[in-house]
């Protein structure tokens, strides 16, 4: 797969390919850790790395602690308890993904300038981002009846704050993650959209996109962002 590198990226790069990447290369869908390979190769193990060093220490709890000034609502208020340990939640997320998606909300989807874009609230962008299968269920049964264009994570488990296993979609695929944690498997997520140039969801562009320039680092100042993503990234760097 490394060897093969600078053939895939031009394979996802050709508009008129009729074959897919994973015609050609169907090891992503069983073997672990071909995503963050990619990646790597195409930016190096520092950028690589970023995320996973500084999301949980550092812009993790300046996103929670950012979030108090959102609009009350009790879905928020759910992910605020999930980010805390001490509260019993059997039907929230984890800590990690609860921030991220309470960063979702700081960022929450925009029309962009086209009027023709519906406007979905940041509740149900979250379904663009994460869901949730419960252990048992067919995995191909749910992937039929997803109309999902865009990557998007895909949990299974007991419980969503215990996932068990963790999958990329891409086109319909589950892509296995090798990591176990949520924060993990996000990285790998994000990171897909560059392995297999895919753009980003509509409705999660402004959350993407503060992921992309403000913790990886990547193409900052030539990457279009909107205010609000400018905003919310001088804020949480100026905070002490």
């Amino acid at each position: 797969m490394r060897a093969t590198f600078e053939y895939r990226q031009k394979l996802v790069h050709d508009q008129d390919a009729t074959s897919s990447v994973f015609d050609v290369f169907p090891r992503f869908l069983d073997i672990p850790g071909l995503i963050d390979q990619d990646f790597s190769l195409m930016f190096g193990d520092e950028v690589s790395g970023k995320f996973l060093a500084k999301w949980p220490s550092y812009f993790k709890p300046k996103v929670i602690r950012e979030s108090q000034s959102l609009p009350f609502s009790l879905h928020v208020e759910e992910l605020r308890a999930g980010c805390n340990p001490e509260t019993e939640n059997d039907h929230g997320w984890d800590s990690d993904m609860s921030a991220l998606l309470l960063l979702l909300h700081l960022l929450p989807p925009t029309s962009r300038g086209h009027k023709k874009t519906v406007k979905i609230s940041a509740a149900q962008a979250e379904d663009h981002l994460v869901r949730f299968v419960k252990h048992g269920a067919s995995l191909t049964t749910f992937l039929e009846k997803v109309d999902a264009r865009q990557p998007f994570l895909l949990c299974t488990g007991q419980q969503k704050k215990k996932v068990e296993r963790f999958f990329i979609v891409v086109d319909n695929k589950p892509i296995p993650c090798n990591a176990l944690t949520s924060v993990g498997a996000f990285d790998g997520l994000f990171k897909a959209h560059y392995v297999f140039s895919l753009s980003y969801d509509e409705a999660l562009f402004g959350f993407y996109t503060f992921i992309q320039t403000t913790v990886y680092n990547i193409d900052v100042g030539s990457t279009k962002e909107t205010p609000r993503v400018k905003e919310l990234r001088a804020r949480l760097l100026r905070e002490a």
